[in-house]
């Protein structure tokens, strides 16, 4: 036995036990309540980074808490094996990116091992193995017959560095989410899921998320985005095609003064005049540059151009200009939109740019809107003017009278709009799922038949940066015969976009050895839905609104029987660190940096703001040198303790110290009192500091207990483990208190056990158990032990605090004003003056009115 903490020592005691061992092990058991933590699981970069730490640490607590709670633990890990930088790095370095891969997965292995994570091993998966996306390939056929898988062309967002599509939710301010190059637009033939089929239920159900954050809820809800409103055709002047325009304000279509449509709308090559073609097609072709984020901003300069024709009011049957405008959207509503500049701030601004009608037909109350004064348009309710029979209806009343007319004249229909669009899962890269589907001249799209899932990734791949997929120069993967005519054939060469992969892979966890099907249903019956999600808010309307989406379709098809993947959601905050910067050479290391200057040029260094933790920026903590230097069981609970969970968390290295210095003291506790620990029984009754220690043990237990379950308090609840500590560390006489001080410690220890379990199983041993943690079982706490048999009582002279009086627990009024009166303060405050009034708040506040 050493009496020093050595947790290299430890750590690699107890890992090399777990492997062989599995205690970790999740087996379906009906018997047992289940309970199912995941988190996101990772891209396999090769090498793991504080952020991983955190996050797994946050969900390794709660397993193993629940482990030792009793329940039925599945606690899963595999890769997103899928995506470009693998496909980047074989074309930097001439390597294929399977073997990049597989590499990566194998180092990042070892270094969660080493982290002491309680995962099930057995149910390692990778998205990038046939195994798995054989499955994929056919719940793509599956929804391709329902209807829910369609092809069509589509101006999308078009990476020119990463040579691939992206989704809207991929773009971030112009820009590609993975690699920051400007986002192109682009027209081409698209594979798209119908996820704007489960559009209600997707809003509707989030009500029934309980245990998500309200940020997400909220993110998720706009994404989604319902509008109630009319749709209307415009007539066109000199033909029989009409605009159809989606509104949510029909109460303002008498406002209407010219139409607005998209510059990507099918009417403008009908709708362009010969002496507006020139201007037309120029700013057709500078918009469509331009994506989709950036066309609908507050900050974007209104403009467009007139195609020279003109459509006919509904209802008055006035002419009305038609325009191109860069802020109206093909993919949203129908690409056409009625202007009403007197009532739309962005119809306002257009109007005034390019001179055109504006007409007040809401009215506010003890107003009188004159078009030639206003300075932004009225948005607000009103009354109805300058709108015919509907005058004098509020704008509430008139929406519906007025969508009711249109109906009634043919020339309009109620309706719902959702921002939302279909999924585009479409890419143009090697590195991804094969979209199982051959086109035949004959037959058209025919899918590839299931006996021959899965369509594998052939390796004979020349990389190179031209532009679409690599797998359309194998001429061996692209010419086959078709399954329907036997005729000659071609495959298509795009891949899934990788949130395919992951928006079922934790229902593929459930049964990943399942040979008959892409799901278990005995499995899933019995472990679905995932009870804890953990991961990153930046998730929230890509990966968390397509696993709901995925979740909904695969029950439809009858694999699965929820209509949620996940109950409970908790996103983790960032890790961050002070940087160093110089106004020469950037960002700099910390070893850069000497007596606050630039060690490379002697500029002082701008050092003291925080920022997440960045290769670019030259902050990052590399987690490997923690454990090394400290141990896992410290880097874990310093980056427990650190933060809430949900906060960013601040790199302090004197805090990493501190926490190590934290278990190396309660090693130390219990190797002081080791004998008189193995040698004391089980408390039975207790006086004194012993008594006062053993309410201090039962209170921590309570604490931590309902800190941990389902609170993630961790940070709380570690604190609360220290001050125990401390009062252990106090307690006089051990040697009369064995039985107290034992309770105390193994409490410590089981309590510590979830944070840092290496320390813990130890420590648990060392004290003749046998079993591990999860047979010790989490603590429980005595009411008896948490009764006080003292009371604090305040002692008040008209409302002044003279005093702090300790009682017994049953004392009476009479007993304390007795003992009130012997306190030399209050005798002295007393002096010379009248009781007149004496008020008591039992067991808390005695206050004295004198005069």
């Amino acid at each position: 036995m050493d009496e020093r903490y050595r947790p290299e020592k430890i750590e690699k005691k107890w890992q090399a036990l777990w492997d062989v061992n599995e205690p970790y092990r999740a087996i379906e058991d009906p018997s047992r309540e289940k309970f199912y933590l995941l988190e996101m699981f990772p891209y396999p970069s090769g090498r793991i980074h504080m952020g991983h730490v955190r996050n797994y640490s946050i969900g390794d607590v709660v397993a193993r808490f629940k482990r030792m709670q009793g329940f039925n633990v599945l606690h899963p890990m595999g890769w997103d094996g899928f995506g470009l930088p693998a496909e980047n790095a074989a074309m930097d370095h001439g390597t294929h990116p399977a073997p990049w891969t597989f590499e990566n997965i194998d180092s990042m292995r070892v270094q969660l091992k080493r982290m002491g994570l309680s995962y099930d091993w057995k149910r390692e998966l990778a998205t990038c193995k046939p195994d798995y996306y054989r499955w994929e390939q056919l719940i793509f056929l599956k929804l391709f017959e329902k209807g829910l898988a369609y092809k069509k062309s589509s101006p999308v967002n078009w990476c020119p560095s990463c040579q691939t599509v992206l989704a809207n939710e991929q773009v971030q301010n112009d820009c590609c989410w993975r690699c920051s190059s400007l986002v192109e637009q682009k027209e081409l033939e698209q594979w798209f899921f119908k996820t704007t089929q489960y559009a209600e239920e997707l809003l509707s159900e989030i009500d029934n998320l309980k245990g998500w954050p309200e940020s997400v809820l909220t993110m998720q809800r706009n994404w989604i985005g319902r509008s109630k409103g009319c749709e209307v055709d415009f007539a066109l002047e000199g033909c029989d095609e009409s605009i159809r325009i989606f509104t949510t304000r029909p109460d303002t279509l008498f406002g209407v003064s010219f139409m607005s449509l998209a510059p990507e709308h099918p009417l403008v090559n009908l709708l362009t005049t010969d002496d507006q073609r020139s201007k037309v097609d120029s700013f057709v072709a500078r918009i469509q540059s331009q994506d989709a984020d950036s066309r609908t901003g507050d900050e974007l300069e209104k403009e467009g151009v007139f195609t020279g024709s003109y459509c006919i009011h509904p209802i008055t049957e006035e002419r009305i200009p038609v325009f191109l405008a860069n802020f109206v959207l093909m993919d949203y509503g129908t690409g056409a939109v009625m202007a009403v500049p007197g009532h739309d701030q962005r119809d306002f601004e257009f109007a005034k740019k390019y001179d055109l009608p504006l007409k007040v037909v809401i009215q506010p109350e003890g107003q009188s809107l004159c078009p030639t004064s206003m300075v932004e348009a009225w948005t607000g309710a009103g009354t109805l003017v300058n709108s015919g029979s509907f005058d004098g209806l509020t704008n509430e009343e008139a929406k519906d009278s007025i969508s009711l007319d249109l109906v009634a004249r043919g020339k309009g229909e109620s309706k719902i709009n959702y921002r939302l669009r279909d999924w585009g899962v479409s890419r143009q890269r090697y590195w991804g799922t094969p979209i199982p589907i051959i086109y035949c001249d004959g037959c058209g799209p025919v899918s590839v038949p299931e006996k021959d899932l899965p369509v594998i990734l052939p390796e004979d791949v020349t990389f190179s940066r031209e532009g679409g997929s690599p797998l359309a120069r194998v001429e061996s993967f692209v010419n086959v015969a078709c399954p329907s005519c036997g005729k000659p054939a071609r495959r298509e060469t795009d891949t899934f976009d990788t949130f395919v992969e992951s928006s079922w892979y934790f229902a593929r966890y459930t049964c990943p050895d399942y040979e008959d099907g892409p799901l278990d249903p005995a499995a899933v019956s019995y472990w679905l839905p995932v009870d804890q999600y953990i991961g990153g808010v930046e998730h929230a309307v890509m990966h968390l609104l397509y696993a709901r989406f995925f979740t909904k379709a695969l029950r439809d098809l009858g694999m699965l029987n929820v209509d949620e993947p996940f109950t409970n959601l908790l996103t983790q905050g960032m890790v961050c660190k002070e940087t160093s910067s110089c106004p020469e050479h950037g960002w700099l290391y910390p070893e850069e940096v000497v007596n606050g200057r630039c060690s490379r040029c002697d500029h002082e260094a701008r050092t003291g703001r925080t920022e997440k933790m960045s290769k670019s920026k030259k902050n990052v903590v590399d987690p490997n040198l923690i454990i090394s230097t400290y141990g896992a069981d410290t880097a874990r609970l310093f980056s427990l303790f650190a933060a809430p969970p949900e906060k960013d968390l601040e790199w302090n290295d004197q805090a990493v110290e501190g926490s190590s210095r934290f278990l190396s003291r309660v090693w130390r506790v219990v190797f002081d009192n080791l004998e008189l620990i193995l040698s004391a029984s089980a408390p039975t009754s207790a006086k004194g500091a012993a008594k006062d220690l053993r309410r201090v043990t039962h209170r921590t237990i309570k604490k931590v207990t309902e800190d941990i379950d389902g609170r993630f308090h961790f940070n709380t609840a570690i604190a609360s483990i220290m001050e125990l500590v401390n009062a252990i560390y106090a307690l006089d006489n051990k040697a009369g208190n064995a039985p107290v001080l034992r309770e105390a410690l193994e409490s410590v220890i089981r309590l510590l056990a979830p944070f840092t379990p290496h320390f813990s199983e130890e420590l648990w041993s060392l004290l003749g158990h046998e079993g591990g943690m999860e047979v010790a079982g989490w603590p429980s706490w005595d009411p008896a032990a948490l009764q006080e048999d003292e009371k604090l009582i305040i002692v008040q002279i008209n409302g002044k605090l003279r005093a702090r009086l300790t009682v017994a627990l049953d004392a009476a009024q009479s007993d304390v004003e007795a003992l009130a009166m012997t306190d030399e303060n209050v005798f002295r405050n007393l002096e010379g003056k009248t009781i007149r009034k004496i008020i008591y708040v039992p067991g808390k506040l005695l206050n004295l009115v004198v005069g």
